[in-house]
């Protein structure tokens, strides 16, 4: 309260003085004109002008006070007055000047002719300058402290939004750069100034004005540039020990939302080298809306993102399932907030619980299930394998076997490349998962499915939010191998093709997500060491820590025996199903089932007869 009142009396004590100031304003403002229409002498100003002036002074004053009142002249901020202040300025003073011939008119006061165009000259000349110098002097503060110890800043891209990120700066009281150059490709802008910054040439002079100025930071104001240009100039930033930072998407430029605060540090993303995926929305909005919709494992990486993008196409109901409160809990309330009208179900249920699962689908009749749910962090599962087994194994079994007795129409399991060719406890895992739904899509209604992709970026266990704590903490940065190389993709996208993976699923197929070109996870952590604003090795150092249990140098997306299938999206493949025997799967099923509740010491036999292409990798305790 007392802060409060204490902030009411400066703003009290402000209007006060500008009172007091438009008071001494209005009263030079009377005289300036006929001194200037006199040839700016004093004496020679017939009396009869200067006693109307003096005599209508008082009306004048209160006249003027009511119409700044009227056009907010005491209550905007004028350290940050900007066009629309300038322009309530000029309409309060000419509007002052017609009530002021209107006044004196009606009263006979004598006056020249020429004076109220001039009084309405004057009057907002001084009121202008003594409304805007507070800003003019904070702004020369702001760069005299700059100069001094600020941040020296590159902007690329000469545009709307470089303009506004040049205005955004100048105009911020809590920012300590200072831009000294502009970068753009458009020739005919070289050489040529925008707010007094100059454009000193394209992308090719980047290095050679970073040094010579001593950037510090980049910024790249090109929200609208497509990856493989934004990857172009983020290969050449790399080369000066710049920090790198960028806007967001263009549709906040639209919104008018380009500010110092969304800028944002460039991200590996930003060289993937490709343009975001595009999906077919249409078709995806027709399979979710009016439907109702289960998500398993809702509170995960994946598991999220897929009921965010359900919730936005109008689903009948959403129904999340997951074991972890704390993560499903967090979907839970941004959903809430977003989607207010969702009709919205959370549970805590796990897939391993034969009645649960069948009590929630009697319950709530989902037709589709996106089915999520499954440990998925290799090294941990090798130490773990019967839980593994159990949770996405018989989890996967389990809910299939719910899905048909309770009228599914359609499931779609989360599979994944460490199920081709396996040698790690998780990827033999995921296979037995496609063979369970493949074999259940050919003895039920249900349409099972499978979606294959790889790694995601920013996932849970992913290595970039590893890499990125590590660089926080001073490194050292830890790479398991040299040559180790992952497909990448990030979340939204994999979670779009997986919904546009269902709209074309007919049933027993495993799609495949076309991932893009392999990237080594050693140039992942270079690049981010980089654009970070660190020299590697000098500021941060990378490790090799060598293979964990169960990983492998590189990832397939595809078994040689499936081969491979379009669709009419071009990103999303269909691999052919391999034969099996089925009669010998269930009793192999059967026993990997009888000897995980037991606790065998080493299931992995048993998962090799299972899935042949199965070559765990040697324990370094054997």
């Amino acid at each position: 309260m007392k802060l409060l009142n204490r902030v009411n009396i400066q703003l009290l004590q402000r209007k006060v003085v500008l009172v007091l100031i438009d008071i001494m304003t209005v009263c030079v403002s009377s005289i300036i004109p006929l001194w200037i229409r006199f040839e700016l002498k004093y004496s020679d100003i017939p009396e009869m002008y200067l006693t109307s002036a003096w005599d209508f002074m008082l009306i004048n004053v209160v006249i003027t006070l009511i119409v700044f009142y009227l056009f907010r002249l005491y209550h905007s901020l004028w350290a940050f007055a900007g066009p629309t202040e300038a322009q309530n300025i000029v309409a309060a003073c000419f509007l002052c000047a017609v009530l002021n011939f209107v006044g004196m008119r009606l009263l006979a006061y004598p006056i020249p002719r020429s004076y109220y165009f001039m009084y309405a000259m004057v009057l907002t000349v001084i009121t202008t300058g003594g409304r805007f110098s507070y800003r003019i002097m904070r702004g020369m503060k702001h760069k005299r402290q700059n100069r001094k110890n600020g941040t020296r800043v590159m902007i690329i891209g000469a545009g709307d939004a470089g303009n506004t990120v040049i205005k955004e700066i100048a105009n911020s009281n809590y920012s300590t750069m200072t831009i000294k150059c502009i970068i753009d490709d458009n020739e005919n802008k070289w050489g040529r100034f925008i707010q007094g910054i100059k454009i000193v040439g394209g992308r090719d002079r980047i290095v050679e004005y970073a040094a010579l100025y001593g950037i510090d930071e980049i910024i790249i104001a090109i929200p609208s540039a497509s990856r493989p240009t934004m990857r172009a100039i983020v290969e050449i930033c790399k080369e000066t020990s710049c920090k790198l930072r960028t806007l967001p998407g263009i549709y906040q430029l639209v919104n008018g939302e380009v500010k110092v605060s969304k800028l944002r540090n460039v991200d590996v993303e930003d060289l993937l080298g490709r343009d975001p995926i595009k999906v077919d929305l249409e078709s995806i909005l027709n399979e979710v809306r009016g439907k109702t919709i289960m998500v398993t494992g809702g509170g995960g990486s994946i598991g999220s993102e897929l009921c965010r993008q359900i919730a936005g196409h109008q689903p009948a109901r959403l129904v999340i399932v997951d074991i972890y409160e704390n993560s499903t809990y967090e979907i839970q309330q941004e959903l809430k907030s977003k989607y207010p009208r969702l009709d919205l179900i959370v549970l805590i249920a796990s897939v391993r619980n034969t009645n649960r699962m069948n009590r929630i689908m009697q319950e709530y009749r989902p037709d589709v299930i996106y089915h999520a749910a499954a440990h998925k962090h290799v090294p941990l599962m090798e130490e773990s394998p019967n839980e593994a087994i159990k949770n996405n194994v018989f989890g996967t079994w389990k809910t299939a076997q719910a899905a048909v007795q309770n009228g599914v129409k359609k499931f779609v399991l989360i599979s994944t490349d460490k199920a081709v060719n396996p040698t790690n406890i998780m990827g033999a895992s995921k296979r037995i998962c496609e063979m369970i739904i493949q074999t259940y899509n050919r003895h039920y209604d249900t349409e099972f499915v499978a979606v294959r992709f790889g790694n995601v970026l920013g996932s849970n266990g992913s290595v970039i939010p590893l890499f990125k704590k590590q660089i926080a903490a001073g490194g050292p940065v830890t790479v398991t191998h040299p040559d180790i190389i992952r497909y990448f993709m990030t979340i939204p996208e994999a979670v779009s093709l997986v919904l546009q993976a269902g709209v074309y699923a007919r049933g027993g197929e495993i799609f495949v997500l076309d991932m893009g070109e392999p990237v080594k996870i050693l140039d992942l952590a270079k690049n981010l060491i980089r654009l970070s604003g660190y020299k590697l090795d000098e500021d941060i150092r990378i490790e090799f820590t060598g293979l964990r249990p169960g990983e492998k140098l590189y990832e397939e997306l595809l078994m040689n025996e499936e081969g491979l299938t379009d669709t009419a999206n071009k990103l999303i493949h269909i691999g052919k199903p391999i034969e099996f025997d089925e009669s010998k799967f269930y009793v192999q099923l059967n026993n990997l089932k009888q000897a995980v509740e037991n606790e065998c010491a080493d299931v992995r036999p048993l998962i090799q007869e299972i899935v042949p292409t199965y070559i765990p990798k040697k324990r370094t305790e054997d």
